[in-house]
């Protein structure tokens, strides 16, 4: 039997690090990761970094790339257009359960309620990583209020690349006013219990990040 490895849980911060480095762009696409020198920065040993880029590269997030190295992967935009298809189904049940169940979770409510005035009170100084983490934190409270775990299970595997897609637009300040103006409407429908309009407005919500994403990644691609 292979003996257990004493400090899974430094592997995780460094692998928690190295991703935040991927999604922020700190590690640009196409950055080749040197291993020595990444864990001289994290100040740990070799054996959490290869670790770590172990699990990144089996989430498509680093490639190999030269003798035993690695590099951040491109965002291909036709992908993550096909991974917003998905989500907007997703979202779109996720909402409409979330409206059907609201007048009875009492702490599912106030969960959403929170998660949508931490978003308001986001400005200009507010930075890429904090509107990652604000995004996704309504959107999970939206999937906690929906009652059913399978569709938190299914989202989690794929929140990595969506971050990585969702830094590509939030960091454009009119992108960050509108998406957090599309959040509201979803909850309000979701509050209010209009179920109907809820499912409507988050598959709408999900179909448009999808298509402004793919159309800022290829802008990239030609410059």
């Amino acid at each position: 039997m292979i003996p257990l490895d004493p400090t899974p849980n430094l592997i995780d911060q460094v692998y928690a690090r190295i991703l935040e480095a991927i999604i922020d762009r700190t590690l640009p696409p196409g950055h080749r990761i040197r291993q020595n020198e990444l864990a001289e920065k994290l100040g740990v040993s070799r054996q959490p970094v290869s670790h770590a880029l172990h699990l990144l590269h089996r989430q498509g997030l680093v490639a190999e790339s030269g003798r035993k190295g690695f590099a951040v992967t491109q965002l291909d935009p036709m992908r993550i257009r096909q991974l917003y298809e998905v989500r907007g189904a997703i979202d779109a049940l996720a909402a409409r359960l979330a409206a059907a169940r609201v007048k009875t979770d009492a702490a599912g409510h106030m969960h959403l309620e929170a998660a949508l005035r931490a978003g308001r009170a986001t400005d200009k100084k507010t930075s890429l990583s904090q509107l990652i983490t604000l995004d996704v934190d309504f959107h999970r409270a939206i999937y906690r209020l929906a009652g059913n775990p399978a569709i938190e299970e299914m989202i989690a595997p794929q929140w990595p690349q969506m971050k990585r897609s969702m830094a590509t637009v939030l960091a454009e300040l009119d992108y960050r006013l509108s998406a957090w103006t599309e959040h509201e409407t979803i909850a309000a429908h979701i509050l209010s219990g209009n179920a109907k309009a809820a499912e409507g407005a988050a598959l709408a919500h999900a179909m448009s990040a999808g298509r402004m994403t793919e159309e800022r990644l290829k802008g990239l691609e030609a410059a």
